[in-house]
């Protein structure tokens, strides 16, 4: 009973945060601070790597391992920035290994489906990026299962130095489809126990 009352304010503080980090776009002055110094010191000769341990407000049954994984963000020679979700048992970290969940990292206004404000946004695609150097032991990305396939967005708003929060959006492939969340607002928060920098 006690663990069940945890985890429902767990979540909820987790749907919190969204809201909480919409406040920022008020103030101009904290409009321009980030989560991450890893992309704003992009153009570096090798490549950068940041961890984040990641909490949702809750998930779809057929991925309800998306309420509690790691998400890695790395930075390329060429300034682009890449990332990957790592799931943390050891069945999904086999897994992970044949389908690994690579996604883009762009800077981004607002949130397509609401137009509510945010700092950037990670695009899933189809998964087959062509990413020239990966990080030491990352597996080479191959084509996204479903729904990771079907035009996957998260949009994310910085709320603190290291600390972030998202929304993931299914936007579809079809002109027809109308968007809808594949899971409740993400936590992410940087894990600064595995900092490293991979030559």
């Amino acid at each position: 009973m006690i663990l069940a009352i945890l985890i429902i304010s767990l979540r909820r503080l987790v749907s919190m945060a969204w809201q909480i980090a919409g406040t920022r776009y008020e103030d101009p002055k904290l409009v321009k601070k980030g989560a991450s110094t890893l992309l704003s010191n992009s153009n570096t000769d090798h490549v950068m790597l940041e961890y984040y341990n990641c909490r949702t407000s809750g998930g779809p049954m057929p991925i309800s391992w998306i309420n509690s994984f790691r998400k890695a963000i790395f930075t390329c020679k060429d300034g682009q920035a890449y990332g990957r979700i790592i799931n943390g048992s050891v069945l999904a970290a086999f897994a992970d290994s044949f389908a690994p969940l690579y996604f883009t990292v762009r800077q981004l206004k607002e949130v397509m489906s609401t137009e509510q404000p945010c700092d950037l946004a990670y695009e899933f695609g189809d998964g087959l990026y062509d990413i020239k150097e990966l990080p030491l032991g990352f597996p080479r990305p191959v084509k996204h299962p479903y729904p990771f396939n079907d035009q996957i967005v998260v949009y994310v708003r910085c709320l603190g130095p290291g600390v972030s929060v998202g929304q993931a959006w299914q936007e579809g492939m079809k002109l027809e489809q109308v968007p809808r969340k594949l899971c409740g607002e993400i936590l992410m928060v940087k894990d600064y126990t595995s900092l490293r920098e991979d030559q």
